[in-house]
C-alpha cells in the first residue's frame, strides 16, 4: 500500500472508531437506564453482559454502520480541505478516485461484514439477548424450546410438540400429530413420547392412534395391528427438524435462508402476506449496500464543507442520510399494501441514491 493510502486510511478510521464508540455508547446508556436494576438484581457475569449488549445491538449495526461511515468520511474530507492537503494531492497529479479509494474500500468491506453479521452471527444472538432479557438476565437454555407449534398448510398437517432442543432438533419430545382432510375435517391424530428424525425418515416411539368421522367424531381404529408396534416409520412425512426451527420466528431473529423457508412453507398466503414477506427477503439481501452508497454522498458532502461552510455540507449530508432512509421507508410502505411491486421498493431507493452519489462524485473529479 502506498504511504499516501495509509496517511489516508489512517486519518479515516480514527474518527470511524470515534463516532462507532460514540453511537454504541449512545445505545447501550439507554439500554441500561431500563435494565440497570434488573442488571443489579441478576448480577451475571461480565462476559455475558458484554454478550448480551453484542446481541441486543446487533440488528441496529445495519442502521449504524452507514451513519459512523458518513460522519467519518464527513470529517475526513473537511479536515483535508481545512488544511489545503486535497489541493496538494491534486498538483501532485493524484486524481480523485485515488485519495478517496482508501474511504471506498473501508465501506465495501463495512458492507461485506454487515451482510455476513446479517446472515451468521446477528439471529442467533439477538433472540439470545431478547430471551435472556425476557429472563430478568438470568441464565437461560436457549437450545431449548417448548410447545412449539407448526403448521403443514400444503398437506394439511398441524405438529404440536412439548419440547425441542435446538442442537438437536431431529429428537422431538411429547408429539401430537394431526392430519386433516381437504375439507379441513380432522382424519386422524398420532401421539408419541418421542419422534427421531432418522436417515430422512420420521420414527415415533410407542405411537397412539385415534381416527375421526368426517363430523370429527372419535371412531374406533380398524388397523388394531399398528397398535402392537412400538416404533413405527412414517415415510410419507415430507417436514425436516429446521422447519420447526424456522416456524414462528422473528425477521430479524431468521437468517434469509429462514425467510425464503418460511415463505415456501405457507403456499397459501394471500397476495399482501406474500408482499410483505418477499419484501422483508429483499430487503435483508440489498440493506448492506447503504454503507457503500452513504458513503458515496458524504465525501462530496465533506469536501463542500471544507471548501465553502460546514454547515451546509453537514445538513446537506445529513439531509441526504434521512432521504435515503424515508424514501426506503416510504417505499417499504407502498411495497407492503401493494401499491408498488416489491421488485422496484427494495432496488429503487438504493439505485436512486447510489446515481445521485456517483454524479457528486464525478462533479469533484
Amino acid at each position: 500500500m502506498r504511504i499516501l493510502s495509509r496517511y489516508i486510511l489512517r486519518e479515516f478510521l480514527v474518527p470511524l472508531a470515534y463516532c462507532l464508540i460514540m453511537f454504541l455508547g449512545i445505545y447501550i446508556l439507554f439500554e441500561l437506564i431500563s435494565s440497570f436494576d434488573d442488571l443489579l438484581a441478576a448480577k451475571p457475569p461480565l462476559l455475558t453482559i458484554v454478550a448480551y449488549f453484542i446481541g441486543y445491538l446487533s440488528p441496529f449495526f445495519i442502521w449504524l454502520f452507514p451513519a459512523t461511515l458518513m460522519l467519518a468520511a464527513l470529517y475526513t474530507m473537511w479536515n483535508f480541505c481545512r488544511h489545503s492537503e486535497i489541493t496538494a494531492m491534486r498538483a501532485n497529479g493524484i486524481g480523485f478516485v485515488v485519495i478517496v479509494r482508501p474511504l471506498l474500500l473501508v465501506a465495501t468491506c463495512a458492507m461485506i461484514l454487515v451482510a455476513v453479521l446479517n446472515e451468521v452471527y446477528t439471529p442467533g444472538a439477538a433472540e439470545w439477548a431478547w430471551k435472556f432479557k425476557d429472563d430478568d438476565f438470568k441464565k437461560t437454555k436457549m437450545s431449548i424450546r417448548e410447545n412449539v407449534a407448526y403448521f403443514n398448510q400444503l398437506d394439511r398437517r398441524i405438529w404440536r410438540i412439548n419440547r425441542i432442543d435446538i442442537q438437536k432438533p431431529g429428537t422431538l419430545e411429547g408429539v401430537r400429530l394431526s392430519f386433516d382432510r381437504e375439507d379441513k375435517s380432522r382424519m386422524l391424530e398420532v401421539t408419541a413420547r418421542r419422534a427421531e428424525y432418522l436417515d430422512g425418515v420420521w420414527w415415533f416411539f410407542n405411537p397412539q392412534y385415534q381416527y375421526f368421522d368426517e363430523l370429527n367424531e372419535p371412531v374406533a381404529n380398524h388397523y388394531k395391528a399398528l397398535e402392537s408396534l412400538s416404533i413405527r416409520s412414517f415415510p410419507e412425512l415430507t417436514e425436516t427438524p429446521r422447519d420447526f426451527l424456522v416456524m414462528n420466528k422473528k425477521p430479524e431473529h431468521s437468517t434469509t435462508r429462514d425467510l425464503l423457508t418460511d415463505l415456501k412453507q405457507n403456499p397459501h398466503l394471500s397476495k399482501q402476506e406474500r408482499c410483505i414477506k418477499l419484501y422483508d427477503i429483499g430487503a435483508r439481501l440489498i440493506a448492506p449496500l447503504s454503507c457503500l452508497v452513504i458513503t458515496l454522498f458524504a465525501i462530496p458532502a465533506g469536501v463542500v464543507t471544507g471548501r465553502q461552510s460546514v454547515f451546509k455540507g453537514i445538513v446537506a449530508a445529513v439531509a441526504m442520510f434521512f432521504s435515503f432512509y424515508g424514501t426506503a421507508i416510504l417505499c417499504e410502505v407502498g411495497a407492503k399494501n401493494m401499491f408498488i411491486p416489491v421488485t422496484v421498493a427494495v432496488i429503487f431507493p438504493n439505485l436512486l441514491f447510489l446515481c445521485i452519489g456517483i454524479y457528486l462524485f464525478y462533479r469533484q473529479r
